[in-house]
């Protein structure tokens, strides 16, 4: 099931399904230790008449956010019983806490006691083994614990004993046929049992009476420590700051931090805009405050792999960096390349992946090759792509003065590997493509060596390094070589994707399926868009990788076997995918002579809004026939790719209407040392 509303702190990030029920709990990193593990914590209801989940199919709900904010508004309502909910949910920005506001409405014209339930079920670590859960009379909360992990759980009601639960219990579940103290809620009396150790949950309750007709307000939340002492002061907190402040802040910080966007957003139609805001605070969510940029937390993977998305990318991690620096959100670009940095082997290169403490993720990527000979385990393209952003990071932020640092502990070690990994041609020696599937020479890993010896050939020229300045340029030079004579059919009048190594011939063989990576050819600036064999190629794209169903969209490639839902290649060559999709309208923006030239690429813009969550969110693909969102959800790449096809797109609109100073141009061809404020 998708994620909906993800909310975080860059400690904390909860995510939420499309019911509304929360499935993932990360702490104290931001995709790593899933302190839920997918299972399913529950919200209910109990009145006079009956009781009800909140995911009951009865119930309707909306949910959104407030504007320009990582605060819910979700709407739920159950006609038939007379009860309305608006909940606001959010997690604080300054401490490690959960928050969740509750507007109940009484719509009948009785007065009505109401019961409301919130339990939690956790997997300490990410697993049920040796938890912990007990009432502690001092807080009035249920302490979750496992070594140096603490979670409480407590209410605010506007009646009774206002920060005391009137009802909790403790207890075991996925053992001897339990399912868990929420089933004890059903009957709108709670056991009490005070403590349980093993593979536990628990639950409590919050009462209040309503008048006919009326309204009140009821706060639940969750404190986040690494020691009972911690999680005694975030309560303390909470019963003296008051949760409605720290919520209130929150939403403030949120609508204050997207606002700072430094493009003339005005120039943009209202769902433009409102989704570019939407995509950076879906997008900030998946940014942990140590640097890693994860990819996605849908824990709702593991049941397919037994893996996960939660991890840092050094590629994904370069492009989505690359959006939030045109954006002017450098700090948090920073700490990236400082990630980075950290993680650069001594031999120059990055590895598969990372996990968010910085330690290298799982892999399956082999160190030998077929016929028994080493070969190493990476995609280039990942090196070569932190090269490229890191410095166009110095210069949207102004800060080449100080960027010596960089240059000695990354660039020069990254650059250097990157010019010794070729072949007698010039050409990259084979890696992994960007797609994680095959080993070989791919168009896309060529564009980001060309863009990734560029940058490093410019930090050597600022820094007075003329040897390596020209060195770099020089290979530069001889792998854009190499592509234009090994990468180009002449008879077909258009690029290859890939080159495979043959060895029974020992020669490469070419590859022609039709890739939509292949834009990177002329987006990394390996060749000028107007190119007569950029034009045929991204032709080819268009005419091949289009879906032909009602929902329309860009595949990955022809044929594509991921999540796969057809055989029939020539109507659905694969699922649509947002960020494919995206790349199509960044290059008809980049191709667009007027104004009007620009309508199809808009039209792709709404297509990726229209195929996201009614929250914004959007997955990684979506269903060929039926448009629902398959694979993770979120995925940071596809909010990362809207971000900066709506960067494009405003600078096209400005350049071709003389609007004002192009601040967001192409930077794939360095057209900017600086960004304009606006």
């Amino acid at each position: 099931m998708a994620r909906d509303l993800p909310i975080g702190n860059g400690n904390v990030l909860i995510n939420f399904d499309a019911a509304y029920n929360i499935r993932d709990m990360y702490y104290p990193l931001v995709g790593q230790e899933n302190q839920s593990s997918d299972h399913l914590s529950h919200f209910g209801v109990w009145c006079d008449e009956e009781f009800f989940w909140i995911d009951n199919p009865e119930v309707s709900r909306k949910l959104t956010y407030l504007e320009d904010s990582l605060v819910t508004n979700v709407e739920c309502t159950n006609e038939r019983l007379g009860l309305s909910l608006l909940i606001r949910d959010g997690v604080d920005v300054q401490q490690n806490v959960f928050l969740r506001k509750i507007r109940v409405e009484n719509r009948l014209d009785r007065q009505r006691k109401v019961k409301l339930y919130f339990h939690l079920d956790l997997q300490i670590y990410g697993n049920g083994i040796g938890d912990t859960i007990y009432y502690d009379p001092e807080l009035n909360s249920l302490l979750f614990y496992k070594g140096h992990r603490y979670m409480s759980l407590s209410c605010l009601s506007p009646d009774e004993d206002k920060a005391k639960p009137t009802g909790y219990a403790t207890g075991q579940k996925g053992i001897n046929g339990l399912e868990g103290t929420w089933r004890d809620a059903e009957d709108g009396h709670l056991g009490g049992n005070p403590i349980a150790q093993g593979s536990v949950d628990g639950i409590i309750e919050l009462t209040m009476i309503l008048p006919p007709k009326s309204t009140k307000d009821a706060w639940f939340w969750i404190c986040f420590g690494k020691s009972k002492q911690e999680v005694e002061r975030l309560e303390r907190l909470l019963r003296t700051a008051t949760p409605q402040a720290l919520l209130q802040r929150t939403h403030d910080h949120w609508v204050k931090w997207v606002n700072r966007d430094q493009h003339q957003l005005s120039l943009l139609k209202e769902d433009l805009e409102s989704f570019y805001k939407r995509s950076l605070l879906i997008t900030r969510t998946n940014l942990d405050n140590r640097g890693a940029i994860v990819a996605a937390n849908d824990s709702d993977i593991l049941k397919f792999a037994k893996d996960s998305y939660s991890y840092m990318w050094p590629r994904d991690g370069a492009l989505v960096s690359h959006a939030l620096d045109r954006a002017g959100y450098y700090e948090l670009s920073r700490k990236f390349f400082d990630f980075c940095i950290k993680a650069l082997t001594p031999e120059g290169y990055l590895m598969h992946k990372y996990n968010p403490d910085g330690s290298v993720g799982s892999s399956w990527h082999p160190w030998v090759n077929a016929q028994g000979t080493k070969q190493l385990a990476i995609q280039e393209d990942e090196t070569a792509l932190v090269l490229y952003t890191m410095w166009h990071h110095h210069k949207l932020a102004g800060t080449l003065e100080q960027s010596r640092d960089d240059y000695e502990k990354f660039v020069k070690p990254a650059a250097d590997f990157v010019v010794h990994y070729r072949d007698a041609s010039s050409l990259p020696l084979p890696s992994y493509d960007l797609w994680e599937e095959r080993y070989g020479v791919l168009a896309f890993t060529v564009a980001s060596v060309y863009a990734g010896l560029v940058a490093a050939a410019r930090f050597a020229e600022y820094h007075d390094d003329k040897a390596r300045a020209i060195y770099y340029a020089d290979v530069a030079a001889q792998v854009k070589k190499a592509a234009e004579q090994q990468l180009y059919d002449p008879g077909q009048q258009r690029f290859i994707r890939a080159l495979f190594w043959n060895n029974e011939t020992q020669s490469y063989v070419p590859d022609y399926t039709l890739d939509m990576s292949m834009y990177a050819l002329f987006d990394f600036g390996l060749f000028e868009l107007e190119d007569p064999r950029i034009v045929k190629t991204m032709q080819f794209l268009k005419d091949k990788l289009w879906v032909h169903t009602d929902i329309g969209g860009f595949a990955r490639y022809e044929n594509d076997y991921y999540h796969q839902v057809t055989n029939d290649v020539a109507k659905v060559p694969g699922n649509p995918w947002f960020i494919c999709t995206l790349w199509y309208a960044e290059w008809l923006i980049a191709a667009a002579n007027t104004v009007g030239d620009l309508e199809e690429a808009e039209r792709l813009m709404r297509w990726a809004i229209q195929h996201a969550l009614p929250s914004g969110v959007m997955a990684e693909q979506v269903h060929p026939f039926t448009g629902d969102p398959m694979s993770v959800s979120p995925l940071t790449w596809s909010h990362a790719s809207f971000i900066k096809v709506t960067q494009e797109y405003l600078s096209k609109i400005k350049t071709l209407t003389s609007a004002g100073t192009n601040q967001a141009a192409d930077v794939s061809e360095d057209k900017v040392l600086e960004p304009v404020m606006q």
